[in-house]
C-alpha cells in the first residue's frame, strides 16, 4: 500500500472513530454502571447487558443471540470476571458481523459495464446525499458515472440531485415532473451505454405507500431497464437513516418485502447514539451493509468493514 493510501486509510479510520463516538460513549457508560460492585458476569449482569443492547438499537433477536453466546462462554469457562466482558462482547459481535455470508462485499463488479445501481428508501433518510457521495467516490476512482433522477414525484428530489451532479461533475438524465420513473430509468441506462459509462445510479421515489404499489413501481423500473441491460439493476441499494433506530428495521422489512434489496447503506451514524442498529440490521436481514455514513463531507460515506466498525464501536474514549 502506498504512503498516500496509508494516510487516507488513517484519516478514514479517524472519521469512523469520531462518527461512532456518541454510540460508543453511551454504550460503555451504561455497561460501567451495570457492572459496578460486581466481580463476575452473573445473571444480573447479563440481564442488564440485554437491556443495554436493546436500548442501543441492536434489536431483540440479535441481542438474544449475543446474550446466548456469552452465557455459553460463561458456562464453559466457569468464571468470567467483569473486566473480560468488553473483550467477550467485542468478539461475539465481531463474529456475528463476519458470519453474514455477504460480509466484506467489495464496491462494484467491474465486469458489469455499466454497473447499474437502483437506490431505494423513504424520503429524509439521506438518499440523494448518498447518491451524490457515491458518484463522487466512483468519479475519484476514475470511473465515468451517470445519474438518473427517477424520483419524479418531488421537484425537490430532482433539483437536489441536479445540484449534486453539478457539484460532482457528472451528467444527469431527468424529465419533467410527474413523468413515468421507468421512462427516466430507460433513458438513463440508454444514455450511459451510449457514453460508455462505468456506473449508473438511479434514484427512485421515496414513498412507503402500500407494499403492492411500491412493488409494482419498482418492478416496472427494473423491467424497463432490462430492455437495454438484461441483468440490470446489478445492485438495489436501500438507504436507511441510522438515527431512527427501530424505524430503520421497519423500513428494511417493508423494502425487502417489496423488492430484491441486495445492499444497504446506513446513514447519519455520526449524529446519534444508535450505532448498534448496524449490528442488528446486518444480522437480521443477512443483506450486506455496504456503506455507512459517518459525517457530512464527501468522503464520509465509507465502505462498511465489520472488523473496523467493531474496533471503533469498542474504542474507549
Amino acid at each position: 500500500m502506498s504512503w498516500f493510501k496509508n494516510i487516507f486509510k488513517k484519516e478514514e479510520k479517524e472519521t469512523l472513530d469520531k462518527g461512532l463516538e456518541k454510540s460508543s460513549q453511551g454504550f460503555f457508560e451504561k455497561i460501567t454502571k451495570a457492572v459496578v460492585g460486581k466481580s463476575t458476569v452473573d445473571d444480573e449482569v447479563l440481564d442488564d447487558l440485554e437491556e443495554i443492547l436493546i436500548a442501543s438499537d441492536v434489536g431483540a433477536s440479535t441481542t438474544i443471540k449475543i446474550i446466548q453466546r456469552i452465557e455459553e462462554r460463561v458456562a464453559r469457562d466457569k468464571y468470567v470476571n467483569v473486566g473480560e466482558l468488553d473483550k467477550i462482547l467485542r468478539e461475539e459481535i465481531s463474529n456475528l458481523l463476519l458470519e453474514n455470508p455477504h460480509a466484506g462485499t467489495g464496491n462494484i463488479d467491474t465486469s458489469k459495464k455499466p454497473y447499474v445501481i437502483m437506490v431505494v428508501g423513504v424520503n429524509g433518510v439521506g438518499k440523494t446525499t448518498t447518491i451524490g457521495k457515491l458518484a463522487h467516490q466512483f468519479k475519484s476512482e476514475g470511473k465515468k458515472v451517470v445519474l438518473g433522477a427517477g424520483d419524479t414525484f418531488r421537484a425537490a428530489a430532482v433539483d437536489q440531485l441536479t445540484i449534486w451532479s453539478e457539484r460532482v461533475g457528472v451528467p444527469i438524465v431527468k424529465q419533467e415532473m410527474g413523468s413515468d420513473p421507468a421512462s427516466v430509468a430507460f433513458d438513463t441506462v440508454q444514455s450511459a451505454v451510449a457514453q460508455g459509462a462505468d456506473v449508473v445510479i438511479i434514484d427512485t421515489a421515496g414513498r412507503l405507500h402500500n407494499k403492492v404499489n411500491l412493488m409494482n413501481e419498482l418492478s416496472k423500473i427494473k423491467r424497463v431497464m432490462q430492455k437495454v441491460i438484461p441483468d440490470a439493476p446489478h445492485e438495489i441499494l436501500l438507504v436507511l437513516d441510522g438515527s431512527t433506530g427501530q424505524n430503520a428495521f421497519e423500513q428494511a422489512k417493508q423494502f425487502t418485502a417489496a423488492t430484491e434489496v441486495n445492499a444497504l447503506a446506513v446513514t447519519k451514524l455520526d449524529g446519534t447514539a444508535k450505532g448498534g442498529v448496524v449490528i442488528g440490521i446486518s444480522d437480521q436481514f443477512q443483506i450486506p451493509v455496504k456503506y455507512i455514513g459517518v459525517g457530512e463531507k464527501m468522503q464520509d460515506l465509507q465502505l462498511f468493514n465489520g472488523t473496523e466498525f467493531v474496533d471503533s464501536f469498542f474504542k474507549k474514549r
